[in-house]
């Protein structure tokens, strides 16, 4: 029997990739697991495949008469192969009883209760020998292919979809003033929640110049300007307008520092004295050089102005379109995480469905096996 039960085994993987291609229908669930014969009777079992002798296996068996019943197949574990039964033994008699053929000895076995002790007399290379066999019971010996069996369990594993982790993507814009000597930059709701402002509302001071302005107002690096001469500063673009917009030399700043709000006052050169990007003082020299110098200041201070305008809409204008190539991107990302996520499923659905046809194809073998295994 072992060797049908590892031809089974064997047979699984062949059995699972034909069931790939294989179009198999409905299979219905088979019935009481019982062993039957043509001959009725109990389910006595030997062990044994048999067949008739005929005139052509006279030779080849030792015998001079065409009768008994040649074993052409032993099972190892049954009761055949416990007692020695060997392939080509030609049994002749029963208990006593001649045998004259195969299908005698099939009915003469079915008719003996199973857990009986039988006396067969054999011929085995033309010599005679007795063997004495307990029968078992059919379907105790093949119970592990009955409807009570264990099942064979095949498990698909779940396949995990991992969540795709899509940053925000946020646009840290910085502007920078030679006249105060401050470097400031947007702040996230994260980084505000973290200083002590809400919403993220606010500019972050970055970079104070040494013996600028600033550092005289008392800016420190890691300060949140909140508000210029009370206006909500919310981001940079507000920031350098409230300067710009301011009246005088002076301006009020309120910061955040260590989660607490204070006021600095931050002085700057009036309009008429410096550009934005240099301050007359630093220039020496005669005064006709001082002069030509102030003029040449005045007109690229001129022309700054004229192109202020149109600088800040384009970094406006840049900064939007970032920001909306950043949610593209996001949305695409997204979509392609929902994408592998269906084909996941579908490969789950399709491994379910070969799971089952498996089923039907081992069920299939296990009927087929039952109608083949040893006559008695």
């Amino acid at each position: 029997m072992n060797d049908y039960v590892l031809t089974s085994i064997a047979l699984l993987p062949l059995l699972f990739s034909y069931a790939h291609a294989a179009q198999s229908g409905p299979v219905e669930r088979s019935q009481d697991w019982v062993f039957s014969s043509d001959d009725g009777g109990t389910s006595s079992y030997l062990g044994v495949d048999v067949a008739d002798v005929t005139a052509d296996r006279l030779g080849a068996l030792k015998l001079k008469e065409e009768k008994g019943a040649e074993v052409t197949m032993v099972d190892q574990d049954a009761p055949a192969g416990k007692a020695g039964l060997k392939e080509h033994d030609v049994i002749l008699s029963l208990n006593g009883m001649s045998v004259e053929s195969a299908t005698q000895l099939r009915r003469m076995i079915h008719e003996i209760p199973p857990g009986r002790a039988v006396t067969l007399g054999l011929s085995r290379d033309g010599q005679p020998v007795t063997v004495k066999v307990q029968l078992a019971d059919r379907q105790r010996e093949f119970s592990m292919f009955g409807p009570n069996s264990k099942e064979i369990e095949v498990h698909v594993p779940e396949i995990h979809v991992p969540e795709i982790d899509i940053p925000s993507i946020t646009m840290v814009m910085a502007t920078a003033s030679a006249r105060s000597g401050l470097t400031v930059e947007n702040i996230t709701p994260q980084l505000g929640e973290f200083f002590g402002v809400k919403n993220g509302n606010g500019v972050l001071v970055r970079n104070v110049e040494k013996g600028s302005r600033a550092e005289k107002a008392g800016f420190r690096a890691g300060d949140i300007i909140v508000k210029v001469n009370d206006l909500p500063v919310h981001d940079t673009s507000d920031f350098t307008h409230a300067v710009h917009s301011r009246n005088g030399n002076a301006v009020s700043v309120s910061i955040v520092r260590d989660r607490k709000e204070q006021n600095l006052n931050l002085t700057l050169p009036t309009h008429k004295e410096s550009g934005d990007l240099f301050n007359e003082e630093s220039f020496d020299g005669e005064p006709m050089t001082q002069a030509r110098a102030a003029f040449a200041l005045n007109q690229m201070r001129d022309e700054i102005a004229k192109v202020r305008p149109d600088i800040e809409l384009a970094a406006r204008e840049q900064a939007e379109n970032a920001r909306k190539m950043a949610e593209e991107a996001r949305k695409s990302l997204c979509n392609e995480q929902k994408q592998f996520q269906e084909q996941a499923e579908k490969q789950r659905e399709e491994l379910r469905k070969q799971e089952e046809k498996f089923r039907h194809q081992f069920e299939r073998m296990r009927q087929e096996y039952r109608r083949r295994w040893f006559d008695i």
